[in-house]
């Protein structure tokens, strides 16, 4: 109609007119790419390190206090149902980064020596070709970054790819490859995240912040201390490295509310795992990747009353913080315990908001919780798997070897010694009372899931994901990194 209407001679009239409506049209398409802009939110996930669940002043804890993340909680929403897919780091961060069970990749424990993955048939790093949550978003148009803790290698590796590889247009991190010279001080994570965020305020961006706090060697300062006088050593330094955890979050919040970037980023605060184990007879000092420090006898975490720490599948490994915030999208103040979510979710979910596209031919573990995130019901309809390949013992809480999430039901399996406990989770959140005996059937329909999940997963890890030290005198045998 308008091509045969200005087929015709123009007059002033019909001039003005056409150039009132390229003019609208013009507006109308910058303002559809403006929006376009807006609807693709800053995500910012920050993965602490050994936190216990107990550690929150808003979930109970005896002794630290947090309250930065404790006002983050009230100011969004506290999933107190969230687990990692691991209760140690590399394959627990696995999860996340891949948006699959980290046994898929053959990620089975903390990343060391090439020696070390070859007792458990591991890789000797996290292979950078499979669909990778940084790369998805930065394909999407973000800016992505990682400050803090890597350890999908280990200085162990010489060889191993670095982070750039995985997706990330900029980083600074310890736990990298070798003796690679990007290394970087734990105490400059949190400043070098708010750097990024001020240099990208104008477009989306996705950071991994994955602080230290509270991994050994423990470093606390002097101005934490200050706060727990009145407590004991052990508590005092725990409480001072918890707190120093605590103000990152809050400085990483207070600079996105000065750049008015608060409804515009999704925060997320989490843990890689459940507490360290601490006792009496632990080591005072630790020298570890980041340096000299105090020691495990320091590690005196809470589980809030939940069986297990961390090298356990039990609820103290595993089920850890999750604590999301985004002002005008996740409502405030609320408590849920009802959404059963897990780390493999990040992916899909922060796919789904970005407007970003799963790979082709790629099938996520975990599935979208955006309607969670916005404070809707959010009924889970993929099972939870864990695979343990560190399982010792017979009694203890370290026995299990394969796990299952599925519904209110959750069994711990190892067929090695015939062992076999089932919870039901809705009502006993501690995982206190075995009810195999009760629930044979349960536990064999349980069971014939756990064998068909674990028939489904490789039996050795890429070849391209293998040192070419490995088996020299260039890789180390003593494993320094847990």
């Amino acid at each position: 109609m308008f091509r045969k209407y200005f087929k015709k001679r123009s007059s002033p009239k019909r001039v003005c007119f056409r150039n009132k409506l390229s003019l609208v049209l013009l507006i109308t398409a910058v303002c559809s790419l403006s929006h376009a802009a807006v609807s693709k939110p800053n995500i910012i996930f920050i993965f602490a390190d050994d936190w216990g669940y107990g550690d929150l002043g808003v979930h109970g804890s005896t002794f630290c206090k947090t309250p930065r993340i404790d006002r983050m909680a009230a100011e969004g929403i506290d999933f107190q149902n969230f687990t990692v897919n691991s209760p140690v780091c590399s394959p627990s961060r696995t999860a996340v980064m891949t948006g699959q069970f980290p046994a898929r990749n053959s990620v089975h424990a903390h990343f060391a020596s090439s020696n070390y993955h070859v007792s458990l048939g591991m890789p000797d790093w996290l292979d950078p070709t499979v669909p990778m949550l940084p790369r998805i978003l930065k394909d999407s148009g973000y800016a992505t970054a990682h400050f803090g803790k890597w350890h999908l290698s280990n200085n162990h590796i010489p060889d191993a790819p670095m982070p750039p590889s995985y997706g990330y247009d900029e980083f600074g991190a310890h736990n990298l490859p070798g003796n690679a010279p990007e290394q970087m001080n734990p105490s400059e994570t949190c400043p070098r995240t708010i750097d990024f965020i001020r240099r990208h305020k104008d477009q989306p961006f996705f950071i991994n912040m994955w602080l230290h706090e509270t991994h050994t060697p423990h470093y606390p300062l002097k101005e934490h201390l200050a706060q727990f006088e009145d407590i004991d050593e052990r508590k005092k330094v725990y409480a001072a490295v918890i707190a120093e955890g605590d103000a990152k979050v809050g400085k990483v919040l207070d600079t996105l509310k000065e750049l008015g970037l608060d409804e515009k980023t999704l925060v997320i605060f989490s843990s890689d795992n459940g507490p360290e184990t601490g006792n009496e007879k632990s080591s005072k000092k630790n020298n570890g990747i980041t340096g000299l420090g105090l020691g495990t006898y320091y590690s005196v975490g809470e589980t809030a009353g939940l069986r297990g720490r961390k090298r356990s599948t039990f609820a103290g490994g595993v089920r850890v913080p999750f604590i999301a915030r985004w002002p005008g999208t996740i409502p405030s103040g609320k408590t849920d315990r009802a959404s059963v979510i897990t780390a493999v979710d990040l992916l899909p979910t922060f796919v789904e908001l970005s407007g970003a596209k799963i790979p082709e031919g790629f099938e996520p573990d975990g599935q979208s919780i955006v309607p969670a995130l916005k404070g809707n019901p959010f009924k889970r309809s993929k099972p939870i798997f864990w695979e343990w390949k560190k399982h010792r013992g017979k009694t203890g809480n370290s026995w299990p070897r394969l796990v299952i999430r599925d519904g209110k039901w959750k069994l711990f399996l190892n067929d090695i010694i015939s062992k076999a406990e089932l919870y039901d989770i809705e009502s006993d959140w501690a995982e206190s009372t075995d009810l195999s005996q009760l629930n044979p059937e349960k536990v064999q329909e349980l069971t014939a899931k756990l064998c068909a999940w674990k028939a489904s997963l490789p039996t050795e890890p890429s070849a391209s994901c293998i040192s070419k030290f490995r088996g020299t005198k260039n890789t180390k045998k003593k494993q320094k990194a847990k």
